[in-house]
């Protein structure tokens, strides 16, 4: 599965999670959206590198600013 269905997949479970009363599914669908973004930005980081070593630094330095 891709990114954006991973993401996908987990807001509707996590929407019928929370009309049925069912906390397992919305947790379920919390971690599948959780899966999506971090691929999401696993996915970023590589391109980020793709030009050499300093797109990731770039990558990281603004992703993680304090």
């Amino acid at each position: 599965m891709g990114e954006f269905s991973k993401k996908a997949k987990g807001r509707i479970e996590q929407a019928v999670g929370g009309l049925t009363g069912n906390r397992e599914l919305q947790q379920k669908g919390e971690d599948h959206e959780r899966a999506g973004q971090v691929e999401g930005a696993v996915k970023a980081f590589k391109h980020a590198g793709e030009g050499g070593g300093q797109g990731r630094k770039a990558w990281l330095s603004m992703r993680f600013q304090k």
